[in-house]
């Protein structure tokens, strides 16, 4: 007997979330699954994706900076922009990234710390996909701990001069605009110095964004550097809200949350594809699908997925609530979604056998992607610290 249920069927899912979201994601699966779907395996193989292209095709379906009120942004609910998020990394992390860097990143960092001239000059551009952002912290010899960047920011005068380099900066290449995080001569009460964000034109003299190659994972996404060599900024190029690395780090955890949700739907894929298979592959006379270990995978495939989904859609409420999200929460969200969903797609990934090394089918591509997304916006173990910290009451952090 055929499975009449999708999975989403037998999780009851119109049951978690409101109708008028899973209406709105609907519409934005079917854009993917008309723009995006069948050309993401050679996008990912080409080790490329038409950004600029897909930026205004998002734009126009309103995604970029959706959750974001005003300057041209959509003002969803913070559910609405987790099951977009859901459908695009259903198609590939790739794609869930470009819009997550730029809404949850760049426009983010513009739209909580920046000027009134800063917001009215960048965010419509970047809301429409008519100019790209990207977002520099990360550095070659600094990840995890971003007070030791070593990107600094002197004052010439009423200007800003930026020295420095940034590393696995998603976009950078393709970008109209960059918000970087940098030391300054200024120092806080212990002495250090003050973390602060500046939003630079890419055209900007001494500015260079060479593209990162021969990536084996995340490969449906254009990541490069940013390089800065006596960069010089006018005074109101900083972003006056943001002192310290509250800033950058509040912007990462808004990345997070995308995350939280967007590996839900590689996992989906993932579980959907492979019960498309094993229903029609025919082995020993009997589909794949009708053997004990098969069913084995697909039911532990579908518990995982349950889990996560629902984790996800309790976290997307626990935002939209009067209260918030806490940080630790989104940790929790991101350490065990990403972990679950990678192993998922793993697990399936062996029930289309020879065929399931080959971009036709998407397991595999999910799998090696969010090895990626492991390790980015706050890798594996540095938030199972920060939840150690939260249930120990102890920072084992190095100091």
């Amino acid at each position: 007997m055929s499975a009449t249920l999708s999975p989403d069927d037998i999780l009851g899912l119109d049951s978690v979330f409101e109708e008028d979201d899973l209406e709105f994601a609907s519409i934005v699966k079917k854009w993917l699954d008309e723009n995006v779907r069948d050309k993401i395996g050679d996008y990912f193989l080409d080790a490329t994706i038409p950004a600029r292209e897909l930026a205004e095709g998002l734009g126009e379906l309103g995604l970029l900076g959706m959750h974001l009120d005003g300057y041209g942004c959509g003002g969803s609910t913070a559910t609405q922009y987790g099951l977009a998020c859901r459908e695009l990394e259903a198609v590939d992390s790739g794609l869930r990234s470009l819009v997550s860097v730029q809404g949850s990143l760049a426009m983010f960092a513009i739209h909580h710390f920046g000027s009134e001239a800063q917001k009215e000059e960048w965010l419509p551009k970047m809301a429409a996909g008519k100019a790209i952002g990207c977002f520099g912290l990360t550095e070659p010899d600094v990840g995890s701990d971003p007070s030791g960047m070593k990107t600094t920011a002197k004052k010439d005068g009423s200007d800003w001069i930026l020295n420095g380099a940034k590393m696995w900066i998603t976009n950078s290449p393709v970008s109209d605009v960059m918000v970087v995080w940098a030391k300054t001569e200024e120092t806080d009460s212990k002495g250090k110095p003050v973390v602060r964000g500046f939003v630079v034109p890419s055209d900007t003299e001494g500015v260079q964004t060479p593209e990162i190659h021969r990536k084996i994972s995340l490969r449906a996404s254009i990541t490069g550097e940013i390089v800065l060599d006596n960069v010089r900024l006018p005074e109101d190029a900083m972003l006056p809200e943001a002192k310290g690395l509250k800033g950058p780090l509040s912007c990462l955890s808004e990345a997070r949350y995308g995350i939280v949700f967007g590996v839900t739907g590689a996992a989906r894929d993932a579980l959907q594809s492979a019960l498309d298979y094993t229903g029609t592959r025919v082995q020993f006379d009997r589909p794949l699908s009708s053997f004990q270990i098969s069913q084995q995978k697909l039911a532990k495939a579908f518990g995982q997925y349950s889990q996560i989904t629902l984790l996800a859609a309790h976290l997307g409420k626990l935002k939209d609530s009067e209260n918030g999200v806490r940080p630790e929460q989104i940790s929790l969200g991101k350490m065990v979604n990403v972990d679950t969903a990678m192993n998922v797609c793993r697990d399936l990934r062996a029930l289309f056998g020879g065929s399931g090394i080959t971009s036709e089918y998407p397991p595999l591509r999910h799998a090696v992607n969010l090895e990626t997304v492991l390790t980015y916006e706050g890798t594996h173990e540095v938030h199972q610290l920060t939840l150690g910290r939260s249930l120990t009451g102890i920072n084992a952090f190095a100091n």
